[in-house]
C-alpha cells in the first residue's frame, strides 16, 4: 500500500498529525517547501521527507504519484488548496486538508464531478473544521428533517490558537462575516452578530463568525438558512464592534504584514499539557418555524482533535473506505464519525 503524503508536516498542526500517524502506524512521506526544516522533522521520526513546492506542478505530481492520498496542512489554505487539489487529480491521488475558510470549501466543491471521473475523494475540513460541527449538523439534521435553520456555536474554557490559525484569521480582517442565507452566503457585518450561548459547561456572548460550516453544512444537511457562533467575552465583542471603524485599515497588506510578523514571535502553539486540561464545547439548534430540536457535543481541544480526526479519515481512505467526489467529514462517513474520537460525548435536549 502506498504511504499517505502530509504535506506542511513541518507545522504546528502537521507535527501533531506525524504524532498520531507514528501512533497509529501509518506510513507517511513529510512533504512542504523547507528542505532544512524536513530533514530534521525527518531525521526524528524516521519517516522519509520531499521538499516541494506547490506551484512546482511537476514536482508536485511526482510526489503525489508516490503516494494514495495526502493530508494538506499547509494554510493559509486559499493560497495553497487549489493548486494541491489539481495536482491530486491529475495523480488520482485523494486529497484531504485541514481548512476552516468558506471560499475553499466552495471552490474545491465545484471539483465534484472531476473527483468522481478521477475516482479519487476530495474532502476539505478533516480536523477540527469542520468534523464536529458537520458531524453535530448532520445529526440535528437526522433529528428534524424538515429543518430550514441551523445554528451552531463553539466555545472553550481555555482553548489557545497556533501562529498557523492566527495568520489565516488575519487574512480575513477587515472583511466582516457571513452566513448561508435562503441558500446563497451572504457577507453580513460582523459587528452585528452576537449573543449569549448556553453551553451547557458555561453561558457565553458568543460572537457571529464566518467559520467552514457556513459552507459544509449546506452540502452536508441541505438546510438553506446558517450561522455559525464562537463563544467570545465581552471585551473581545467591544474590540469587533469598534473595529469596523478600522476595516479599511485592516484591509491592507501593509498591516497584515506586520500583524503575521508579530505573531511569529509567539509559540507555535498550546502546550501539550494545554491541549490535555482543555475540552471544545458545541452546541446545535435546528428549527423549521414550528418546532426546534437543540444537541450539544463535548470533544478534545481543537488542535488534538485536528490530529486525530484527520489521521482517523485518511486510515479509512487508505483502506478503501471512501465516496468519489467532493465530501464533508458526514457525507462520507454519517454523523457519528465524531463519536469514534476517544472523548468525544454527544447529548440531545
Amino acid at each position: 500500500m502506498k504511504p499517505v503524503i502530509l504535506y506542511g508536516s513541518y507545522g504546528y498542526t502537521g507535527q501533531l498529525i506525524v504524532e498520531e500517524c507514528k501512533r497509529v502506524g501509518i506510513d507517511l512521506i513529510l512533504s512542504g517547501r523547507d528542505e532544512v526544516k524536513l530533514k530534521e522533522q525527518s531525521t526524528a521520526t524516521g519517516f522519509p521527507s520531499e521538499a516541494v513546492n506547490l506551484h512546482d506542478t511537476i514536482s508536485l505530481c511526482r510526489l503525489l504519484e508516490k503516494g494514495s492520498l495526502v493530508i494538506h496542512a499547509a494554510g493559509p489554505f486559499k493560497y495553497t488548496a487549489l493548486a494541491m487539489a489539481e495536482a491530486c487529480l491529475k495523480t488520482k491521488t485523494h486529497y484531504t486538508d485541514i481548512t476552516g475558510e468558506i471560499e475553499v470549501f466552495e471552490s474545491l466543491a465545484k471539483l465534484d464531478a472531476k473527483a468522481k471521473a478521477a475516482g479519487i475523494t476530495v474532502m476539505p475540513g478533516v480536523g477540527f473544521d469542520v468534523v464536529p460541527s458537520d458531524c453535530l449538523a448532520a445529526h440535528l439534521k437526522n433529528r428534524l428533517s424538515s429543518a430550514t435553520h441551523l445554528e451552531l456555536a463553539f466555545a472553550s474554557k481555555s482553548a489557545a490558537l497556533s501562529r498557523g490559525t492566527s495568520k489565516t484569521m488575519i487574512e480575513s480582517l477587515g472583511l466582516g462575516g457571513a452566513v448561508r442565507k435562503n441558500g446563497k452566503i451572504v457577507s453580513v457585518p460582523l459587528h452585528e452578530g452576537s449573543k449569549v450561548i448556553d453551553y451547557a459547561e458555561m453561558k457565553l456572548p458568543s460572537l457571529r463568525i464566518p467559520w467552514g460550516d457556513v459552507s459544509t453544512a449546506f452540502h452536508s444537511t441541505g438546510i438553506p438558512n446558517i450561522e455559525v457562533y464562537r463563544g467570545a467575552d465581552e471585551k473581545l465583542i467591544s474590540q469587533v464592534k469598534l473595529s469596523r471603524f478600522l476595516n479599511w485599515l485592516l484591509r491592507m497588506k501593509l498591516v497584515k504584514n506586520y500583524l503575521k510578523n508579530q505573531i511569529d514571535k509567539k509559540p507555535a502553539g498550546p502546550s501539550q499539557e494545554k491541549r490535555e486540561r482543555t475540552k471544545m464545547y458545541f452546541t446545535g439548534k435546528v428549527s423549521n418555524g414550528k418546532e426546534e430540536k437543540i444537541s450539544r457535543l463535548e470533544t478534545m481541544e481543537g488542535y488534538s482533535l485536528t490530529a486525530a480526526t484527520s489521521v482517523l479519515i485518511a486510515q479509512k481512505i487508505v483502506s478503501g473506505n471512501f465516496k468519489a467526489g467532493f465530501q464533508t467529514p458526514s457525507t462520507a462517513y454519517g454523523a457519528d464519525l465524531i463519536l469514534e474520537i476517544d472523548g468525544s460525548k454527544r447529548v440531545d435536549l
